[in-house]
């Protein structure tokens, strides 16, 4: 199973503001597919990276704005961190938390 599978709570500090999302991601055997909110992830990708387990992806969002974003986030335990981009616009800072089944 890749270290990113699993639901995410997910909070992208962009320049309009802080907005939050549930990701999630799963393992088909050895092919990872991923969601936001219902929504579908395209050109999920992971390698393994010295600092832990890095995972890139493109979405689509229409709100705040119609944008294609870009994302290369690094996954370490049950925490990840990276960045995301749309086109020229300034990167957006990216963290996200797994969430973990109750108890």
């Amino acid at each position: 199973m890749d270290p990113v599978a699993g639901t995410w709570d997910v909070t992208l500090r962009t320049p309009i503001g802080t907005l939050t999302a549930v990701y999630t991601f799963t393992d088909a055997g050895g092919t990872v597919t991923g969601a936001a909110d219902g929504a579908p992830l395209t050109d999920v990708a992971c390698a393994d990276v010295p600092a832990g387990r890095r995972v890139t992806w493109r979405q689509a969002v229409t709100r705040p704005m119609r944008l294609n974003l870009e994302f290369d986030v690094v996954v370490v335990g049950d925490a990840f961190a990276g960045h995301s981009r749309a086109g020229r616009l300034p990167r957006t800072v990216v963290t996200g938390t797994r969430r973990r089944p109750p108890a």
